[in-house]
């Protein structure tokens, strides 16, 4: 059976009630999934994204953060991840703001989830005397040194942070916001005024991804880089300043031409390791981000093959690209 391409103003013309605009994460299956992805690509388990000797340590010791980060989800009491009261969240709901938003105060029960994920790393540093100094440098922040770790985390700069403390820092953070948004009626939040911010949380997407499955099967979702939600975009349209008119894919094989259409079904071959990840690059604001496709490897994880396959980033970087927004559980000095 031939199924017909949708052209762009047909797909807009769909009945997107049936599209599930917004998937909340499930946090215990999130991070033990990817904890086991991070160590297959370290590994070079994965077709369509080559990992070199140099990058797998770091994919390892993340491998081991993220399984830090689901044994905390399971050991610390509900409470700690509480939401919001009810009256804010209706607000925030009501005028199409962020219910769980990054910037402002931050529930001070943050910092136990810090404190229990460095806990939970603690027996790692033995025989790793660089592992244990930046531990022991973590647990000697005060809290001022520590909130300011985490402004500067969640508004992605560079200066003010030590990159070697942000990723544990990020990862407290990610923790405490995806338990939180896992908690929402994911029927109740309203899309931004623009959609390129989390609905959930108002923070940056780190890549974006072809789902399979149900009413997802086709479509493209961004995953928020913090809460780990999850929201549709048109394919073929720049998550950056949203223009659809020069936006193409690069990949460390052949580039491909962009798929003219959003349209819930699966084109072309299953399973082709040159599209499980590419760079969706825009010719008008010269910015990209990755996109994963499910089709092509079942168990892609947004966060976690984006940190593995820096070697795109090298390829659109040396195109004159630049990086539309950072990876938490990666980052650069401002030198």
């Amino acid at each position: 059976m031939v199924q017909r391409l949708l052209a762009p103003g047909e797909i807009e013309a769909l009945d997107h009630t049936a599209i599930p605009r917004l998937l909340l994460p499930q946090p215990k299956a999130l991070f033990t999934a990817r904890a086991a992805r991070l160590r297959q690509l370290a590994n070079n388990e994965i077709k369509g994204i080559p990992v070199g000797e140099t990058l797998r340590g770091y994919l390892l010791l993340m491998a081991a953060l993220v399984d830090a980060q689901a044994a905390v989800a399971d050991s610390l009491p509900a409470e700690v991840f509480a939401l919001p009261p009810a009256a804010a969240i209706d607000l925030a709901i009501e005028h199409h703001m962020p219910p769980l938003p990054v910037n402002g105060e931050r529930p001070a029960s943050w910092r136990l989830v810090f404190d229990a994920l460095l806990d939970h790393l603690a027996p790692l540093a033995a025989g790793q005397p660089q592992m244990a100094t930046v531990l022991s440098e973590l647990r000697a922040l005060d809290n001022g040194q520590l909130e300011g770790c985490a402004d500067a985390v969640l508004a992605e700069l560079t200066d003010g942070v030590h990159p070697l403390h942000a990723p544990f820092v990020a990862a407290a953070l990610q923790l405490m916001w995806t338990m939180r948004s896992a908690q929402l009626d994911s029927r109740r939040v309203q899309p931004l005024i623009t959609n390129t911010l989390c609905p959930v949380c108002g923070a940056h997407p780190v890549a974006s991804v072809i789902r399979i499955g149900g009413q997802s099967q086709g479509y493209r979702y961004l995953h928020c880089s913090c809460c780990s939600s999850e929201w549709h975009m048109v394919r073929v349209k720049c998550s950056c300043c949203e223009g659809t008119a020069k936006v193409a894919y690069q990949s460390l094989e052949a580039a491909d031409a962009p798929t003219p259409d959003d349209a819930p079904v699966a084109t072309g071959k299953a399973n082709d390791p040159s599209k499980v990840a590419r760079a969706e690059t825009c010719d008008e604001c010269h910015t990209y981000r990755k996109i994963f496709n499910q089709e092509h490897d079942y168990n892609v994880d947004p966060l976690a093959d984006d940190l593995a396959s820096l070697a795109i980033d090298v390829l659109v970087g040396e195109a004159g690209y630049a990086r539309a927004s950072g990876n938490p559980l990666l980052w650069f000095s401002a030198e």
